[in-house]
Order: C-alpha cells, then structure tokens, then sequence
C-alpha cells in the first residue's frame, strides 16, 4: 500500500463502523450491501420498463449494466495494483458480520493480511454507475436515485469492508465511466439504433 490511512479517513470510518451504531442499522446495513438487492432493482426496473415502454427497454437496461460491469472491472484494475488491506482485516475493535453473525476484532487483533482489495470500493463504484445511468436515462429519478450510492457506500463502512476514502474513489471511478458511457451512448451508438427501437 502506497499511502497510510489519513487521521480523517480513520475517524470517519470509527464513527460509522464503532460509534454510531443502531440494532435497526444492523439488520439494514447487510441488506443495502448486498449485490441481491442491486440486482433485484435491476430486474423490477426492467420488468416495469417492459411493461411501459415495451422490449425496447433491454436496450437501455443492457447499456446500464455494461457500465456497471466497466466499472466494477475498473475497481478490480486498481485494487490489484494499490492492495490496501480491508478495515476488518488491519484495525481492532472493528465491527463485521460474518455468517450472519455480528462480530468485533479484539483489542490486540493483529492484521491478518499484508496486501487486500480495499481501495477503490467496488460497491460504491458499481452503485454510483447504476444510479447515473439511471438518471441520464430516466430524467424523473432525478435527484433521488443518487441515494443509493450514498446508502451504499455508507453500508461499506458499517460492515468494515471499506475506509471512507475506498468510498469516495469507488464514487469517482462509478461517476468517471457512467460519463464516458453515457457519452460514447450519445454520439456514436444512440443514433445508428432504428427509431421503433428508442425510448
């Protein structure tokens, strides 16, 4: 790992991780941090698409979830090369769950590995991507969907899989490619598709 874990970033994560915890945020944290959940959005996205716009929403839905799989395949890039090692494996006293159960690193927990995929979250990164898509798309999700990220990445923390600065890169990387997919959708895709085709 190039850099060390900054005073802020620490704190940050203490506070969402150690601090402010809630029996309530237990049993939503997991849920919001799923990939099931995400998908599930996706599939009731689609069928409620195809019910009001016809088949020709699996285009849309296909271009969202291409730049979903860039980004996540991006974040996967980066980890290898920046190996920052998980808040649950590097810090004591961190709070994680693990099959099914709440649990807490003891006081004199030693890290268990030298090199982790930490940095950037690809959770963050997959979320922020959906979201913006799904905005770009769909102008009356607008500006609601960007909760989602937002829950998300903050889900990261709770669970002690991500440093608040993992979030915010995971963020950035979701942000950099839903723009460029979006981009490259508009002038060079969108128009060669047949107008029975378009929504």
């Amino acid at each position: 790992m190039f850099f060390a874990t900054q005073p802020l970033d620490m704190k940050l994560f203490i506070f969402a991780n150690q601090i402010f915890r809630k029996s309530w945020l237990d049993q939503i944290m997991p849920l919001i941090s799923s990939a099931a959940l995400l998908w599930v959005i996706i599939l009731a996205a689609t069928a409620y698409g195809i019910y009001k716009k016809g088949p020709k929403i699996l285009i849309v839905m296909l271009v969202i979830i291409a730049s979903m799989g860039i980004a996540d395949f991006s974040t996967g890039l980066i980890k290898k090369t920046i190996g920052r090692v998980r808040p649950v494996n590097s810090l004591p006293l961190t709070y994680f769950r693990e099959d099914g159960q709440w649990q807490r690193r003891p006081l004199d927990f030693k890290p268990l590995k030298e090199k982790g995929n930490s940095y950037p979250s690809a959770h963050a990164a997959n979320s922020m991507a959906f979201a913006l898509m799904c905005m770009f798309f769909f102008r009356k999700l607008r500006p609601w969907m960007i909760l989602l990220p937002l829950a998300v990445g903050y889900s990261r923390l709770y669970l002690g899989k991500h440093f608040p600065t993992d979030v915010l890169a995971g963020w950035i990387v979701g942000i950099c490619v839903a723009i460029s997919v979006w981009l490259i959708w508009s002038n060079f895709i969108k128009n060669k598709i047949p107008d029975k085709l378009r929504i």
